[in-house]
């Protein structure tokens, strides 16, 4: 209970005692060897109001991620901290396999007011879908965890392929022994999930080599506005197949090969045509035929842009035609100067990463010149700790009323940078308690 020691720091309380030895007793121990002058005062209860305060104050941890052992902890302090904490455990749920599956519905069993309840807090839940595991999660598993929380907004799906059996032998081709191959969703398992929340925000990883699974989830949640795809590269159902009928304000990718310009037009089309898409961050470095396309067709919604690194001409031009950046991201150390002389009038979040040889004046420039600048984050590598102007641009952000923050670890950089999957109106975009309270009221879908 150290955690609640930084909110109750009583002061200690000194209680003066008489004391007094009845010597004259016959008993080998006196009847009363202490006798207070001052009856000991009676423990207080903490107010409810003050327990919901703290436990919700210390949700995530210094990772930003939920801090399930404390959480665990309060939730078998009283009967009174229980369903409260037990409420914020639920919040982020994780299943891989069929027993935690079990024990899942059996904690949300909808016959009782308390599983009622645990259902309802589920706002993220987290599936591994492995058909290497001989008790991993299945199909059906899958879907009815999905549709027993009517509140989800965020599901991430991993799937992960198995080898035939046989297949990985000694002296059998390497990429016969690398394929993994899935089975697509079945039919029971997407009618069942149709029947489920309208799920806002997916972040599909896809070790396996169907192409297939995420048009199948796609079609199926058609109010998704988040869309994050890793691992193998999602592929058009077929040529003449309609574009996705999701409207996104968000897309992340990381794929393994980059997806084709057929694909993305799939993905994308409709949101081109709605207007919708605010944010769209590259984990890898896209082609300048990828970036241009996407550029091309959504440089007048785009508010935020994320990069691997920035280091050619062609990229630099390809931000200067976002003109409602609001949020520009990278990671590498070495960005062209002409970025940041380019900048649009409305940027509020700079991200970039810094070692020796960084340069570093364009973007003091940048703080002096942009006034809607309100944030810089960046990522200090080892050598970058001794540039020469890493102190005036400390001074110029201070000047500016700027907020500068210096990161070591690229995890905790990303984890900050990303936050929760709500287009803000402002940047940068966090991860916090109030986000969690939009996801119980997300607002309506793009018609």
């Amino acid at each position: 209970m150290g955690f609640f020691k930084k909110f109750f720091n009583f002061p200690q309380k000194t209680v003066e005692c008489n004391v007094s030895i009845d010597l004259t007793t016959s008993s080998y121990f006196p009847r009363r060897l202490f006798h207070s002058s001052r009856k000991a005062p009676r423990a207080q209860n903490i107010p409810i109001e003050i327990v919901l305060n703290i436990l919700e104050a210390a949700y995530y941890d210094d990772d930003l991620n939920p801090n399930t052992d404390l959480l665990k902890n309060c939730a078998l302090v009283c009967h009174a901290w229980s369903i409260h904490a037990q409420k914020l455990l639920f919040r982020q749920v994780s299943l891989r396999t069929q027993p935690a599956f079990t024990e899942f519905t059996r904690a949300i069993d909808s016959t009782s007011p308390r599983g009622q309840l645990l259902a309802n807090s589920v706002l993220r839940m987290r599936l591994v879908l492995d058909h290497n595991q001989p008790n991993g999660l299945s199909q059906s598993s899958l879907a009815h965890a999905v549709t027993h929380c009517p509140n989800l907004y965020e599901l991430t799906l991993s799937l992960y392929g198995c080898a035939d059996p046989g297949q990985d032998i000694v002296g059998s081709p390497a990429a016969e022994r690398m394929r993994r191959p899935a089975p697509s969703f079945d039919a029971s398992t997407l009618e069942l999930l149709r029947t489920g929340p309208r799920i806002s925000a997916l972040h599909f990883t896809n070790w396996s080599e169907n192409e297939q699974t995420l048009a199948q989830l796609l079609e199926v949640w058609s109010s998704l506005r988040s869309l994050t795809i890793t691992g193998k590269a999602p592929a058009r159902p077929s040529a003449d197949a309609p574009p996705v009928a999701c409207a996104f304000e968000e897309l992340r990718i990381n794929c393994q090969k980059e997806p084709s310009l057929d694909t993305l037009t799939w993905l994308l089309q409709r949101s081109a045509d709605v207007g919708t898409l605010r944010s769209l961050e590259f984990e890898r470095e896209p082609s300048a035929a990828v970036l241009s396309h996407l550029v091309d067709n959504h440089a007048e919604t785009l508010q935020a842009l994320a990069l691997p690194t920035c280091t050619t001409a062609e990229q630099a031009e390809a931000i200067a035609r976002c003109e409602e950046l609001k949020e520009l991201r990278t990671e590498g150390a070495a960005v062209p100067a002409a970025v940041y002389r380019q900048l649009p009038e409305g940027i509020q979040h700079l991200s970039f990463g810094l070692d020796a040889d960084t340069a570093l004046q364009p973007v003091i420039d940048a703080v002096k010149l942009c006034e809607e600048l309100t944030t810089v984050t960046v990522h200090v590598w080892s050598s970058g700790e001794k540039h020469s102007l890493l102190n005036p641009l400390k001074m110029a952000c201070a000047f500016a009323g700027v907020d500068l923050r210096l990161i070591r670890d690229v995890r905790t950089l990303r984890t900050i940078v990303r936050g929760d999957p709500i287009v803000p109106e402002s940047f940068p975009r966090a991860k916090t308690l109030e986000n969690l309270q939009l996801m119980r009221c997300p607002p309506p879908c793009h018609a």
